[in-house]
Parts: structure tokens; C-alpha cells; sequence
């Protein structure tokens, strides 16, 4: 990337000194490290989602009586996170639901909110008609006035209105129109609803990550006075079990990273293995995918190294000889590397490819690491043209920016190591597939300083027109996610989600890798706090630890345990 550290880093070089690291230091040190798994703590988590699921899949099931009734309740089941608990009842529901639409539209009038659910069909890759929404429009085309104030309705048209694919109208004028709309309704609504509105005009849930979506919104269900208590106790419970999975996972890394002295080895390096974590965890959220987790995080903490080290620390002859050993990959090549900073860099590189070797091999899976070795190739590369940019100091045009970003953006190396832990659906054909993606790929992103150059544009119009790629560039990836699909749905939802976590960190101007303040929140939504499960025990509960002379800490967490199995024992 062409940062301000790339920037002053080329001019240390042209005085042949090394820039002084200033990136700001971790927010977090050795806590994550510290961490110890709760043993009972899960297990009685696990024993409740166990149950918890059952209640939850016959509902589910009961639903399917009623169209609506049951893609509102998988609608409810995405946005609390917990659909993935189903994910073969809810395939083969949508599959019908959908191959009868034309019946139910024809039989029924829905209202402006049913019909927004097509959002749910769309997500799941049903390419459902959006004429749909043509009778909610006037004589003159316009959506009608009338439906302004049902706020719900046109919420749900909103969040509708970012499945878009190129040539639907209807859905660009109904994003225009619910926008305008939605602000004033805002402030004319209750502080929750109130809330999840700006949320929604912040990101809406088609361009939210997952998890960080499920937690906000399992805050907004528990005030909504028609949900299901069983199914929010399934939310919750769920939520704060695979948190625990999760903050082993991180604890594991932290302690990786910590025992190779990454932070001493490199202390020009952004040391940030929990916001590498949290881009890796926004990919797949989903307990089965812990070891593609791990993988993605070991690689992109490497590939953050070579980044920093290209950008903002070694000149370019060092460069040069490191991009030849990339090149090569073999443990010969370490001696031509003229500094001890980049033999240590270049063999955690190859040690982790050995890893994934030995691992890809007793899953049968050789090739899987030929293509992440690729994929990382490709990316040195591209750091070696950004390099050899600053060197001369080039300004390159937008085109040359955009078809070098498609390499150095390190989508194929994340997705290449996130594919490690598919087996299942990630084969030779896939890697293939993610090969030729990288190829004809869009970059919807660039520098305003290169478009201007290239097109003599002004700053206001190289940023207009940036972000019309931006728009045209989510439309591409509706379209892609639209069935039938050149690869496995599951493969492209990992794709998206990829995008929609680095849209995240580095969204609105801002890049919260660097400067990692803004992402601080998040991280500790996610893997710290936990979600309240007992405020209808509180007095109960006092009671009850008043009864039984419970006056210490050390044995609160066994006795709530054996509280509240008590009382669902009695219930």
C-alpha cells in the first residue's frame, strides 16, 4: 500500500538510514495469552445449546406451515447468529419457498416489510424478482408516500435494497428513497429502534460482519416485546460458548506469535495478532472452522511482517534479495539474504509452510499448500513493484495501482489459507478457481492521488468515481453469489465476508490495522464481554446465595450452575 510510513521510509532510503518505528504498540500485550479455558463453564453452555437447539429446530419446523411466518423466523435465526445450527432445514426450505413464489405472490398481498424478506432468499443465493416492489410505486414511478411511515417496511426495504445486481433500478431508487426517509424516522422513534436505524444507515446487515451483527442485534431482540424467549436464550447461550472457543483460539495465537519474539524480532513491525485474529474470525465466525482460523491468522501475521518490513523498513536492495528467496522458497536461499532481521522473517515463513505441508498431507491434501506458496509469491511480488515505485519515485497511474492491488490486497493468500480447513467443499478445482478469481478480479479501491494523475481528474471527482466502483463492485459480487454459482456457496460467502471485515478496518478513510483504537470496541464485544444471560434470576438468585452462606467469588460461578439447573429442573 502506498502508506505515509511507505512514503517516508523511501525517503530514509535515498539517505541510506532506517526510519524509526512509530506505528502506535499493541492494545492488548500477554492478555489474551493469559487465558484459561473454562472448562465447566463450556461444558454447561454445550449441555444447554444441546437442548436449547432441539426446542429451536421444531419451531423451525412448525413454522414451515406458514411461508411467511417461517422466512421471518429464518430471518430472525440469521441475524441472531445461530443459523448455521441449520443450515440443511434452512437449504431445503428456501428451495421450496422459492420454487413456489410465484403461487404465494399471486395468491397473497403482501405488505411492504413481507415483502422485503426477499432479502433472505437473495442472501442464500435465490435470485428473486425485484419487480416485486413495482406495486409499492405511483403512476409516476415514484414509491409512494404513503408507505413512509411504516418504518419497519421501509427499513426492510433498505436492507433489501444492497442485494442489488447491475440493472435493477428499482432497488437503486429504493436505496435513494428509504435513506431520506429513514433519517427523519430516526429521530421520531424510540431509543431502540432509534438505535438499530443508524446502525442499519452506518452498515447495513448485507455489508455487516457476521458476528459483530449477532451480538448488536441480539440486543435489539431482547427489547422487542413479540420475540421468542427460547430463541433468544439460544442466541445468548450460543454466542458466549463459541466466545470461549474463540478466546482459546486467540490465546493459542498470541502465545505463538509471543514464543517466535515477533514483537523483539521486528519492533518496527504493527504488532497486532488480535486484529489479525478479529479479520480472520470475521471470514468464518463458526466453531468448525477453528483451524482455518488459525491458519489464515498464522499467514496474514506473516504476510504483515513482509508488508511492514517492504513499506517502512528495509531498503530496496534487501528487498530485491528477499523477493528472489520468496521466489525460491527453499531453506538454501536463507544465505543470500544480507540481513539477520530478513533470515528470521524468511524462515517463520518456511516453517509455517512445512506445517501446512505436514498437515495437508494427512488430509490427503498435498496441492492445498503448492497454492497458498503461490498465492504468497504473488503477493511479494506485487510489495517488490510498490517498492520499486518509491524507489523511483514513481506515482503509478490508477490502472497500474488497481491490477497491482489484486495482489497486494493478500485476498489469495487469506483465502488460500482459509480454504486449508475446507476439505470438505475446498478441493484442487476450487484453488483453481480462487487462482483465476485473483485474476480477473475488481479492485474497486485505489489512491485518489493516482486516479487524478491518470484521468486529470479533481480530488471531489476521483472520489465520486471511486466510489461508483465501489457500488458497481458489490453489485458484481450479488451477482456472483446468485445460483447457480462457478464455485461452492459456501466458498463465496467466505469470500464476502472477507470483504465485508476488511471494509471494517479499512472503510470510511480509516485503516484500523495501523491505528487499531477504533477497532478496540469490537474486539471487546467479541471475545470479552460476555452476553448477559441472568437478569431474571437476579433476586431469586441473591436468595438463593444467601441461603446457602455463599461469601466468595471463587465459588459464585458453580453455584449459579447449580442454580439455574436447578430451576430448569423445576420447570
Amino acid at each position: 500500500m502506498e502508506t505515509q510510513a511507505h512514503l517516508t521510509a523511501n525517503s530514509n532510503r535515498q539517505n541510506n538510514s532506517r526510519p524509526e518505528a512509530n506505528f502506535p504498540p499493541s492494545l492488548w500485550g500477554c492478555s489474551f495469552a493469559s487465558f484459561s479455558f473454562p472448562q465447566t463453564e463450556f461444558e454447561w453452555y454445550t449441555r444447554q445449546v444441546q437442548v436449547l437447539k432441539e426446542n429451536v429446530k421444531d419451531m423451525l419446523m412448525a413454522s414451515t406451515k406458514d411461508p411467511v411466518e417461517h422466512i421471518e423466523f429464518i430471518n430472525q435465526l440469521c441475524r441472531l447468529g445461530v443459523s448455521y445450527h441449520f443450515d440443511d432445514e434452512i437449504e431445503n426450505s428456501l428451495k421450496e419457498i422459492f420454487a413456489d413464489l410465484p403461487n404465494l405472490l399471486e395468491k397473497h398481498d403482501f405488505d411492504l416489510y413481507t415483502v422485503s424478506l426477499f432479502r433472505v432468499l437473495r442472501q442464500h443465493g435465490f435470485k428473486m424478482p425485484c419487480v416485486v416492489f413495482d406495486k409499492f410505486k405511483d403512476t409516476n414511478g415514484e414509491f409512494k408516500k404513503t408507505i413512509i411511515n411504516d418504518v419497519k417496511g421501509i427499513l426492510g426495504l433498505y436492507e433489501a435494497s444492497f442485494l442489488s445486481v447491475h440493472g435493477q433500478q428499482v432497488l437503486d431508487e429504493a436505496l435513494v428513497f428509504t435513506k431520506a426517509n429513514l433519517d427523519s424516522s430516526a429521530m421520531q422513534s424510540s431509543p431502540r429502534l432509534a438505535d438499530h436505524i443508524r446502525n442499519a444507515l452506518i452498515r447495513p446487515f448485507h455489508k455487516g460482519v457476521p458476528r459483530i451483527e449477532a451480538r448488536k442485534y441480539i440486543s435489539f431482540y431482547e427489547e422487542d416485546e413479540s420475540r421468542i424467549d427460547i430463541l433468544l436464550k439460544f442466541a445468548k447461550i450460543d454466542f458466549n460458548r463459541v466466545q470461549l472457543l474463540h478466546r482459546q483460539e486467540l490465546s493459542i495465537l498470541s502465545k505463538w506469535s509471543n514464543d517466535l519474539n515477533f514483537a523483539e524480532e521486528f519492533p518496527y513491525a504493527r504488532d497486532r495478532i488480535v486484529e489479525i485474529y478479529f479479520w480472520a474470525n470475521g471470514v468464518h465466525c463458526e466453531p468448525q472452522y477453528a483451524f482455518s482460523r488459525m491458519m489464515v491468522t498464522k499467514y496474514t501475521k506473516i504476510v504483515s511482517l513482509v508488508d511492514d518490513t517492504y513499506d517502512a523498513y528495509a531498503s530496496f536492495e534487501e528487498i530485491q534479495h528477499f523477493t528472489n528467496a520468496i521466489e525460491r522458497c527453499s531453506m538454501n536461499a536463507i544465505d543470500q539474504l544480507p540481513a539477520d532481521y530478513m533470515k528470521v522473517l524468511y524462515r517463520a515463513l518456511l516453517n509455517l509452510f512445512n506445517q501446512t505441508e505436514n498437515d495437508m498431507g494427512k488430509q490427503g491434501r498435498s496441492y492445498a499448500s503448492y497454492y497458498v506458496k503461490e498465492a504468497f509469491k504473488e503477493l511479494v511480488r506485487g510489495y517488490h513493484a510498490e517498492a520499486e515505485w518509491a524507489d523511483k519515485c514513481h506515482v503509478p497511474t490508477f490502472d497500474e495501482y488497481v491490477g497491482n492491488g489484486l495482489a497486494t490486497s493478500a485476498y489469495g493468500v487469506i483465502m488460500a489459507a482459509s480454504f486449508l480447513g475446507m476439505e470438505e467443499v475446498a478441493g484442487g478445482e476450487e484453488y483453481e478457481w480462487l487462482k483465476d478469481e485473483q485474476k480477473r478480479g475488481d479492485c474497486a479501491s485505489g489512491t485518489v492521488e493516482c486516479y487524478m494523475k491518470q484521468y486529470d481528474a479533481s480530488e471531489k471527482k476521483a472520489i465520486e468515481e471511486i466510489q461508483k466502483m465501489d457500488v458497481n463492485a458489490w453489485k458484481d459480487i450479488n451477482e456472483d453469489c446468485m445460483r447457480p454459482t462457478n464455485a461452492p456457496m459456501l466458498l463465496l460467502q467466505h469470500f464476502v465476508n472477507l470483504i465485508r471485515v476488511t471494509d471494517v478496518i479499512y472503510g470510511n478513510d480509516d485503516d484500523a490495522y495501523t491505528i487499531p483504537s477504533s477497532l478496540k470496541d469490537y474486539v471487546t464485544l467479541l471475545y470479552i464481554e460476555q452476553v448477559p444471560l441472568y437478569e431474571f434470576v437476579t433476586r431469586r438468585y441473591y436468595m438463593y446465595c444467601k441461603w446457602c452462606r455463599i461469601r466468595t467469588l471463587s465459588s459464585w460461578w458453580n453455584s449459579l450452575l447449580m442454580y439455574c439447573n436447578k430451576t430448569s429442573s423445576d420447570s
